[in-house]
């Protein structure tokens, strides 16, 4: 129970973090991928987007580890959502040209390894 709570904490503080950075700070976390945020209408949705689905996700982790019963549906929530991201970066990937795009690169290293830990862990709390 511990290595899942510990996991739980990481990634609650890791999208807490970027959550707010991407909630105070739109422009320059949009720019990290490259994106220009060219209209207020573009950056309301970076706000809202990429700072509250993190802040909101960060939000449940927490609340799983309030409570026992939700750590399951947290971790499951976990596996689900990074291995969806990795999925769509690779395809983005594939389809764009992805030599030169190291931050997506980069994410899908983090992606991946949180989807498999937190895919890993859920499997350890079936038993």
């Amino acid at each position: 129970m511990l290595p899942v709570r510990l996991f739980l904490i990481v990634q609650s503080l890791i999208l807490v973090g970027f959550g707010l950075a991407y909630f105070v700070r739109p422009h320059e976390l949009a720019n990290l991928s490259g994106m220009l945020l060219m209209a207020p209408a573009a950056v309301t949705d970076v706000r809202a987007y990429y700072g509250g689905l993190q802040l909101g996700l960060a939000l449940w982790l927490g609340l799983g580890l309030l409570r026992s019963e939700l750590l399951r549906p947290a971790l499951m929530l976990l596996v689900l959502l990074y291995a969806a991201l990795f999925l769509a970066r690779l395809g983005g990937l594939w389809l764009d040209g992805g030599a030169q795009q190291t931050f997506n690169l980069y994410a899908m290293l983090f992606e991946g390894v949180s989807a498999a830990l937190a895919f890993w862990l859920l499997r350890g709390l079936g038993r």
